[in-house]
């Protein structure tokens, strides 16, 4: 067997918040639905600065920082991820919607299609939305998504963990949209 180690936080070679800042992002917003979980939205914070996406937007009754709860699973990545609040949802999508965003809400309904079969374009530019632990995403603004997409599931649970959902979607988007 050979001689494995972990590496140490000083051998990960990291950037900082300001290199962070200037690096080139992939294609991609993620919009928080009325979550209301402080941990979740920091773990999508700390998801978000993991694979460059470029901005979160905190809809809602979303919590936002500085708040120590939030801080807590973010790890710092509200400060290197950029993000706005938005009150309103279908504010948020319209505004997106002007930037040419692809609009896609991330829920299981009679039009979602697989994440997987879904094809990611390099020349596109994404939102993608998670809605709140219980009630998923708001029904009044159902009519502004371009598409939802969803994780196949096989087991006797029919939904996961909102934070887990945006690290497996924004892991999905990732993977396409890099140009690193």
């Amino acid at each position: 067997m050979s001689s494995t180690k972990k590496l140490k936080l000083e051998e990960l070679g990291r950037i900082d918040v300001e290199t962070f800042k200037q690096t080139e992002k992939i294609p991609l917003v993620v919009v928080l639905d009325n979550v209301r979980s402080m941990h979740n939205v920091g773990a999508v914070f700390r998801t978000a600065d993991a694979f460059l996406v470029e901005k979160i937007i905190l809809c809602g009754i979303t919590p936002q920082p500085p708040h120590r709860e939030i801080h807590k699973a973010a790890l710092g990545a509200t400060e290197s991820v950029d993000w706005i609040y938005e009150k309103d949802i279908s504010t948020a999508l319209e505004n997106l919607k002007k930037e040419n965003f692809k609009i896609l809400g991330i829920e299981q309904t009679t039009n979602s299609e697989i994440i997987t079969d879904f094809v990611i374009k390099k020349n596109e530019k994404y939102a993608l939305v998670l809605g709140n632990e219980v009630d998923g995403l708001s029904d009044e603004a159902l009519s502004l998504y371009d598409n939802f997409l969803e994780i196949p599931q096989l087991g006797t649970k029919h939904s996961l963990n909102v934070s887990v959902c945006g690290g497996i979607v924004m892991w999905e988007f990732f993977k396409s949209l890099k140009t690193i």
